[in-house]
């Protein structure tokens, strides 16, 4: 991956910050994509390779494109595209759930993957060669109680991955998806308002995957050989047996 451009999408924390981390030790030259600029420049500081900011929303589609048209003619020839921003937005069931978390879930999820993956997609077509990884979900695969609205979200995501793979299958572009489990990041501090303290519960005793582990699959996605794409990879903690089933130590 010596000099191959990456974006990363969602880089200022979790595991596109942990995504950036892995892939600087493989040489790659960086786009690191997120919306909170000091965050970018702190990921920065901290790499050995080249590397460009973008600052937006994935949410305001002006922005997004805007954003991608600003990068030099060198900068817009990337080979790799990671789908990593998204959000998470209450547990709640149908009917008391608050509409604008799921438009925040919705267009986070879905339709900024989407509109990033379209300002992207020209040079890949053109050259006939690239890479995309969508970050998934367990709650893709799988629908848990009071979910609704985010695994929906993710289920969106996987039926897009599909039909991205099928469309761009004519022009050698690898396209696959990684679905993490639990995984201990800003996730649930996020999707509870800022509640530190139900945040935390969630991962007591589970063993939760770390930021580091998933960007470690998704290093191993992306350093196979050009000939093979793994195209769909659930990545779960030992004590997870799927969305709702984990055997926590007591």
């Amino acid at each position: 991956m010596k000099d191959q451009i990456v974006c990363i999408t969602g880089a200022s924390s979790g595991i596109g910050w942990a995504t950036a981390k892995a892939l600087n030790d493989l040489g790659a030259r960086l786009i690191l994509c997120g919306r909170r600029e000091e965050k970018l420049k702190q990921l920065g500081e901290q790499l050995q390779v080249e590397y460009q900011l973008l600052v937006f929303d994935v949410r305001d589609r002006k922005a997004v494109f805007d954003a991608f048209k600003s990068l030099s003619e060198t900068w817009r020839k990337i080979d790799v595209l990671i789908n990593n921003a998204g959000n998470a937005h209450g547990l709640d069931p149908v009917h008391t759930a608050d509409v604008d978390d799921w438009d925040a879930m919705i267009d986070g999820n879905v339709k900024g993957l989407m509109y990033v993956t379209k300002a992207v997609l020209p040079h890949m077509v053109k050259s006939k060669k690239g890479h995309i990884i969508n970050l998934g979900s367990i709650a893709g695969k799988e629908v848990y109680p009071n979910g609704s609205g985010y695994c929906s979200s993710k289920f969106a995501v996987d039926a897009f991955t599909t039909g991205l793979r099928i469309d761009l299958n004519p022009y050698g572009i690898r396209v696959g998806a990684i679905h993490p489990g639990l995984v201990q990041t800003e996730f649930s501090e996020v999707r509870f308002k800022g509640d530190q303290a139900r945040a935390a519960k969630v991962y007591e005793g589970a063993d939760a995957l770390t930021a580091e582990e998933v960007a470690e699959a998704i290093r191993y996605m992306l350093t196979v050989p050009e000939k093979v794409n793994v195209a769909d990879l659930v990545l779960l903690p030992t004590r997870q047996a799927n969305a709702y089933v984990l055997n926590r130590k007591t």
